[in-house]
């Protein structure tokens, strides 16, 4: 499953559940609210993957190893979320969000959260 960038505009992910950041699906019709959803990743950070950054971060420029590392968690964390809500028989996740926190060193959660519906 690939996290695509934010946008108001809903997308199909891989299980054909409908997935968007607004409060409601555009031209469906919210039939049944089941609850909220959650998935979670926590990811450790890689020593070669620091080594990278601190040299970079001595020229500037992404750092690609944590942008990586940040893009799987979301798709984990999505993925996740995305499985909570086909338990309850949803078939969108509607007021998708993400966030992130930092649980000790070296270690970071990115959580992602909605409201699981039934649209026709």
């Amino acid at each position: 499953m690939t996290v695509q960038p934010r946008s108001s505009q809903p997308r199909s992910s891989v299980s054909n559940l409908i997935l968007t950041n607004i409060e409601t699906v555009p031209g469906k019709t919210i039939t049944q609210h089941l609850g909220l959803v959650q998935g979670s990743s926590v990811r450790a950070k890689h020593l070669g993957r620091d080594i990278a950054a601190g040299l970079k971060n001595l020229v500037g420029g992404e750092l690609k190893g944590y942008t990586e590392l940040l893009q799987e968690a979301r798709e984990e964390a999505t993925s996740r979320m995305v499985q909570d809500a086909q338990k309850l028989g949803a078939n969108a996740i509607v007021n998708v969000r993400f966030a992130t926190s930092s649980l000790t060193q070296g270690a970071a959660e990115l959580f992602a959260y909605g409201t699981a519906v039934r649209v026709e």
